[in-house]
């Protein structure tokens, strides 16, 4: 049954929508906790390392995180996997490119596929900057995640990277969101503007808070 439903179309685009909404709930969690680094490195380094305890003395130290990790890992497993599928599934249905555009599709629709490898590149980078820290400028400082961050923000490819990638995600999350929507059947006609405004809401807070890191350090209010 499992592989019968993987096999649909409807199968892979649940797959995509429940895995998309795990990665919103973590990054509405993530940002939350970026914003700490504005309350200073004292606060910010704590944070990072109550991560790593959370649970305790029940789960054993960093348990918690790892979990979490995983779940984080076959998310963007399951997504990327079942994106691509969908994709190549569309071009066999399609081999010829459609005459006329169609004009009602907006910028995020068209620039979902693009989005999604930017910010697979962008995790990748990310994940060797401020946690293996094999990319870092500056000296990478194990468990000192604030002064890391600065660290990262203090250069201007740091900053061009980090922002980039943080608007892709917005144009990401505000088609993305809807889409999810309508594939798990909570869409209708009169909740589609609801739907469609949440879904601008949520990528506006989202891409504002992340981009609000860099902007502190390079406007010199975090240092």
């Amino acid at each position: 049954m499992a592989r019968t439903v993987w096999d649909s179309t409807v199968g892979k685009k649940t797959v995509m929508a429940v895995s998309g909404l795990v990665m919103l709930l973590y990054l509405v969690a993530h940002m939350i906790g970026n914003l700490k680094i504005y309350f200073g490195a004292g606060e910010f380094n704590h944070y990072a390392h109550w991560l790593r305890t959370v649970g305790e003395p029940f789960m054993h130290y960093e348990w918690t995180l790892w979990i979490v990790r995983v779940v984080l890992v076959a998310a963007v497993v399951a997504h990327a996997v079942s994106a691509f599928q969908l994709s190549r599934r569309d071009i066999r249905a399609r081999p010829a490119k459609y005459v006329h555009k169609r004009p009602r599709a907006s910028y995020a629709t068209r620039t979902m596929r693009w989005g999604g490898i930017i910010l697979g590149l962008f995790v990748v980078w990310h994940l060797l900057d401020l946690t293996t820290g094999t990319v870092h400028s500056g000296g990478f400082q194990e468990g000192r995640p604030y002064q890391n961050v600065v660290d990262t923000f203090s250069t201007w490819y740091g900053d061009v990277i980090y922002i980039v990638a943080m608007l892709a995600l917005g144009l990401h999350i505000r088609h993305g969101f809807w889409s999810a929507a309508q594939t798990l059947g909570v869409g209708s006609r009169t909740r589609d503007r609801a739907l469609k405004t949440l879904a601008n809401v949520l990528a506006l807070l989202l891409t504002a808070g992340f981009i609000a890191v860099p902007v502190g350090v390079m406007t010199g209010v975090v240092s």
